[in-house]
C-alpha cells in the first residue's frame, strides 16, 4: 500500500499490515483494496470488488471476516463510514515513503507521522484483558524471564529493568543457549515473555515452549497473533507496525510498538505493587544520583 491513514482509517490499514503474511495473495489483493480505497470499495458489491482484486466472491468474503467482519456487508458499511470521514477531512491521506534524497525536515516529519500511527494502532488494537492476565501474573510472579533477539532484545532489557526498578526478579535473555538453561528452572508462579515482531523467531520461540511445559505463565508480544510463538502463549500481546521500507526496516518500526505493550506492563504492576514499588524507585533514584556526585566531584 502507498498511503497511511489517520484514525479510523489508519486502524483498518493497520490490521491489512498485520495479518497479510498470513493471507493468500489473492486476499492481500482484497485487503490492500479496501484499505487504500474505502470509498471506491463501499460503492462496489461482492462480486464488483471480486472482479476489481480478481478475485472470487468467496476470497472478498473470507478476507472481510478475517479483518473482523462477520461478512462483506459489515465490511462495506465500516467503509462507507470511513469513507464519510474522508471526505470530511478528518483524515487525510498522507504518504511517508522515505527517499533517498528527502530533506532532513521531511524525515522528521515523515517519521515522527509513522510513530504516531503506530502507537495509536497498537493502542486501539491492544486486548487489555489479555494486558491485565499478564499484569496480574507479573504482580505475583516469584521471577520473570524475557526473551528476545535483536531490536526486541533491547526491548526486552527494556522491560527487565523497568521491574528490577520496583523490587521485581526480572532477566532478560537475548542468548538461546541461556534462555533455555533459565526457562527450565522456570516453575508454576513463574512468568515468561517472548518479544518477537514476526512470531516466527526460533531462538525466542523454543524458550517460551520449554517454559510453558514447565508450567510458567507465558505472555507473548508479537506482531502476529496466529504466529508459531503464540501457541505457547497463555497471553497474547498484539501490536501493530508501519510498513517497512528500505530506510525503515521492520526492527525499527515494531521496537516503537513493543515499547508502548512494555510501558503498559510496567505500569499496570507499578499500580497493582505501588506501596512497594513506589519506595523501591525512590531508593534506586537515590542510589543512581549518589554515583552521580560521587563520580562528579
Amino acid at each position: 500500500m502507498k498511503e497511511i491513514f489517520g484514525s479510523p482509517g489508519g486502524s483498518l490499514a493497520a490490521k491489512v499490515r498485520t495479518l497479510a503474511p498470513s493471507m493468500t495473495r489473492s486476499m492481500q489483493r482484497v485487503a490492500e483494496a479496501v484499505a487504500g480505497d474505502p470509498a471506491g470499495c463501499a460503492a462496489l458489491t461482492v462480486t464488483g470488488l471480486a472482479e476489481l482484486t480478481g478475485t472470487s466472491e468467496a476470497t472478498v468474503v473470507r478476507t472481510a471476516r478475517l479483518l473482523g467482519y462477520p461478512g462483506y456487508r459489515d465490511l462495506r458499511l465500516a467503509l462507507a463510514g470511513l469513507a464519510a470521514q474522508q471526505q470530511s477531512g478528518r483524515a487525510p491521506a498522507i504518504t511517508t515513503d522515505i527517499a533517498v534524497d528527502d530533506p532532513i525536515a521531511d524525515v522528521v516529519a515523515k517519521l515522527a507521522y509513522e510513530e504516531q500511527q503506530t502507537l495509536a494502532d497498537t493502542a486501539a488494537g491492544l486486548d487489555t484483558a489479555q494486558l491485565g492476565a499478564a499484569v496480574t501474573a507479573l504482580v505475583g510472579a516469584r521471577r520473570t524471564d524475557v526473551y528476545g533477539i535483536g531490536a526486541s532484545g533491547l526491548v526486552a532489557q527494556d522491560l527487565t529493568q523497568k521491574l528490577l526498578r520496583i523490587g521485581l526478579i526480572a532477566h532478560a535473555h537475548s542468548d538461546p543457549h541461556l534462555a533455555v538453561t533459565n526457562a527450565v528452572q522456570l516453575r508454576s508462579g513463574d512468568v515468561a515473555i517472548a518479544i518477537t515482531h514476526s512470531g516466527s523467531t526460533g531462538d525466542v520461540i523454543e524458550p517460551l515452549r520449554v517454559a510453558f511445559e514447565h508450567g510458567a505463565t507465558t505472555v507473548a508480544i508479537t506482531g502476529r497473533p496466529d504466529s508459531p510463538v503464540t501457541q505457547y502463549a497463555d497471553h497474547v500481546l498484539t501490536t501493530s507496525t508501519s510498513r517497512e521500507t528500505e530506510l525503515r526496516p521492520a526492527a525499527m518500526s515494531s521496537r516503537t510498538s513493543q515499547l508502548l505493550v512494555v510501558d503498559c506492563l510496567f505500569v499496570g504492576v507499578a499500580q497493582r505493587t505501588y506501596e512497594t514499588a513506589a519506595p523501591a524507585l525512590a531508593a534506586s533514584y537515590e542510589a543512581l544520583a549518589h554515583r552521580h556526585r560521587s563520580t562528579t566531584r
